[in-house]
């Protein structure tokens, strides 16, 4: 049921489509990237860089590269030259340590006799952007991210790639960057950060504690049953000092951690690399086997897309699964996909969740937080476990050389009376959390995150808020009740509309927070890792292109059902809907110049990964 604007809008894109083509003699399937010319007479691993370094051909480049630190012809002649990419910058403690790292990894390389030249890329703190308009710049740093890693490893002829990733968006992209160059490439993640602590509760908490503590606090809702002279004021306070104590990702099974696990399943990371702690000895331990293992790749020519298969990218959706991990990854993952050229769809994803447990309770749904899964194993011995059991496919490739089961073998199996990791015949829920919806509402798809404590159904009146600000401004009010099944819609916030597809895990935990039962949440925008309760994103069509959630009204009866793996608009049928597209008038963009405004007319949907690339 696609309508007049959304029709509109495809029939200029077909058009847009068929002209590029007619110009430049391809399809969008025909992927091209430019071709390096490599592997000169005489070069080794240095097949890239001897380029600029064999004979005399490039005397200007070999003077800048003796200017920045090759000791002597030697070395400039005969060294293979490795890409040192991390997303470091100071004010998050998600990317604060990176730049150490960095240099760890560095001094690795070059005992192996390889050069590095250590870089830098962007990000975006989601936790401080939470919220606010500078979220809308978080989903497109992945593809800034990318684009660095693509043009500094191209124009610098680097023979190898390592890069070195924090926050959620940092790791898609610099596997997207490392897999458009397909050189050989490794992705070390900076790890978890500690459990914080409030002094006053006497308890650990973490990021989502602060914001849940948040709709509490304007529900007047937050307090302490030990203590009940303690303000809410006084907890709030203490709760926002105490929640992070330092360098590291947001510790629970929430996007960092999906994608990171994500990634190690997939081959492009250390084994461990997902569960060891940013502040960890042997997260500096990992840099320097980094540095040996990158030489392996480079001698056995071992690329990212030779990593990146069918098979692998069912083994990721696995571990996502089993895991609980964030509807994020589901965005990810497509365009890691998308940029390998794997064929992967949100049909993959139900596929996969049909068949495979949620069996771990961890954070945000659940109790533990990655550095308790570090504990008992990790995710490796996750990975053992359902290799054994069948689900897990032991025999794709990774950056150590070996395959995935090999790198798991001599991995202590998780032991009988731990209790992170439930057994495959108890799970928290039979099938997986992650569901795919289809509708009158999402003809093309929505991603819901559903673990089933929030039960399977939910059928309640729409209440509708055009951008996220409105509805953080009725839950700060306290204007939402409690007295009626709710489907609070935010729309014009996909990777168009938004611009930029913001997450909302400031409502999301608002509510959670404030004890709101009777509300489920659905947008066309994104939800964080962190958020948890029955909540639906990723509605594709966006309003903004003219996708049915663009003529949802107050007090419509909307149905989402995770058993049928439908959303729906239940009383406004498909001429009701036609009806009410003849008034609509589609919103003003609300940048039009600089990276938003390029963001918002280069992006994609959200079905197929929202990437930029795709014309």
């Amino acid at each position: 049921m696609f309508l007049g604007p959304l029709e509109s809008l495809l029939n200029r894109v077909a058009m847009d489509k068929a002209n590029l083509e007619k110009q430049f003699g391809r399809t969008r399937e025909e992927a091209r990237y430019l071709s390096f010319q490599h592997g000169k007479p005489g070069s080794g691993l240095n097949k890239y860089s001897s380029t600029l370094t064999r004979e005399h051909d490039f005397p200007a480049a070999q003077a800048m590269l003796y200017a920045a630190g090759v000791p002597n012809e030697h070395v400039l002649k005969t060294y293979p030259q490795v890409g040192v990419a991390s997303v470091w910058w100071e004010g998050n403690p998600c990317n604060m340590h990176l730049l150490d790292l960095g240099k760890e990894v560095k001094r690795g390389i070059e005992a192996q006799e390889m050069l590095a030249w250590q870089y830098n890329t962007v990000g975006v703190s989601d936790g401080i952007t939470m919220g606010g308009d500078g979220m809308r710049f978080s989903l497109q740093t992945r593809e800034i991210i990318a684009d660095s890693v693509e043009t500094v490893t191209c124009a610098q002829f680097h023979d190898a790639c390592v890069t070195i990733a924090g926050c959620d968006k940092n790791m898609p992209g610099a596997i997207m960057g490392m897999t458009r160059t397909n050189r050989p490439g490794i992705m070390i993640y900076g790890g978890s950060t500690k459990p914080g602590y409030s002094k006053l509760l006497k308890k650990e908490i973490n990021i989502t504690t602060a914001l849940e503590a948040h709709g509490a606090y304007i529900y007047d809702n937050l307090r302490n049953p030990a203590d009940p002279s303690q303000t809410k004021e006084a907890l709030l306070s203490d709760i926002e000092k105490g929640a992070i104590p330092g360098q590291g990702a947001c510790g629970g099974m929430f996007t960092a951690n999906t994608m990171a696990t994500a990634i190690e399943t997939l081959g492009l990371s250390l084994p461990g690399s997902a569960s060891t702690p940013a502040s960890s000895p042997e997260k500096m331990r990992e840099c320097k086997k980094v540095a040996e293992a990158i030489k392996i790749c480079m001698e056995q020519d071992i690329t990212p897309r030779k990593c990146l298969t069918k098979k692998s990218f069912e083994n990721a959706l696995v571990m996502m699964m089993a895991l609980g991990g964030s509807t994020n990854g589901v965005l990810h993952l497509l365009a890691m996909a998308t940029t390998a050229e794997v064929e992967l769809t949100l049909d993959d994803f139900q596929r996969v969740s049909d068949r495979v447990p949620f069996i771990a309770d961890l954070a945000p749904s659940g109790k533990y937080l990655m550095k308790d899964l570090y504990e008992i194993g990790g995710v490796s011995s996750v990975q053992k476990l359902l290799i054994a059991a069948g689900m897990l496919d032991g025999s794709t490739i990774t950056v150590t050389g070996k395959t995935l089961a090999q790198n798991v073998e001599s991995w202590p199996s998780l032991t009988q009376d731990q209790e992170i990791i439930r057994t495959l015949d108890n799970p928290i829920k039979a099938t997986g959390h992650i569901e795919i919806l289809y509708g009158n509402l999402a003809p093309e798809g929505a991603v819901a995150k559903i673990t089933g404590k929030e039960g399977m159904k939910f059928t309640g009146r729409a209440r509708v808020f055009d951008k996220e600000h409105a509805l953080d401004d009725a839950l700060n009010k306290g204007q939402i009740p409690r007295t009626e099944n709710l489907v609070l819609i935010v729309r014009y916030e996909g990777p168009k509309g938004g611009p930029g597809m913001p997450e909302q895990l400031k409502a999301s935990a608002a509510i959670m927070g404030a004890g709101l039962k009777n509300i489920a949440l659905i947008t066309d925008g994104r939800y964080s890792g962190a958020s948890h309760g029955f909540i639906v994103g990723h509605i594709t069509p966006e309003a903004a292109v003219g996708g049915p959630i663009a003529v949802v009204r107050d007090g419509d009866l909307i149905t989402i059902d995770a058993e049928t793996h439908r959303i729906d608009m239940v009383d406004v049928s498909e001429e009701d809907v036609k009806k009410r597209f003849e008034t609509w008038v589609p919103p003003r963009m609300p940048v039009t110049r600089g990276v938003l405004a390029k963001y918002a007319r280069l992006v994609g949907d959200a079905s197929k990964g929202a990437v930029t690339d795709l014309f």
